[in-house]
């Protein structure tokens, strides 16, 4: 079973731009569906966006300021965040569609206003 390691969260000003990586333990062909989900306190774990081959898809408040990409060779899936709000503060974890590996540490993502 594929696990995944996330990291890149961490405090920014409303407005700004964070990278975050996930990174496969094992080869993840291009025909896995991979999704970024997030979480805040006290709510349930939402799918943020998700890529197959190289369709992607978004959760519509984060469209247009969120791209989610793949580097194969790396196996590692990104999630390039520009223009952050407050609201979307949370705990961000990547896995498969539909989730099927165990959930990572995840990493934090907290926007100022």
């Amino acid at each position: 079973q594929v696990q995944f390691v996330e990291s890149g969260g961490g405090l920014v000003q409303s407005g700004g731009s964070l990278r975050l990586s996930c990174l496969a333990s094992r080869d993840i062909t291009i025909s896995t569906i991979i999704g970024w989900y997030r979480q805040a306190p006290g709510k349930q774990r939402d799918l943020v966006a998700y890529i197959y081959k190289s369709h992607t898809t978004y959760l519509p408040s984060v469209e247009g300021r969120f791209t989610i990409s793949r580097d194969s060779g790396k196996d590692t899936v990104y999630l390039q965040m520009n223009d952050l709000k407050p609201e979307d503060t949370a705990a961000y974890y990547c896995n498969t569609i539909p989730a099927g590996s165990a959930w990572g540490q995840g990493t934090q993502v907290t926007v100022s206003s």
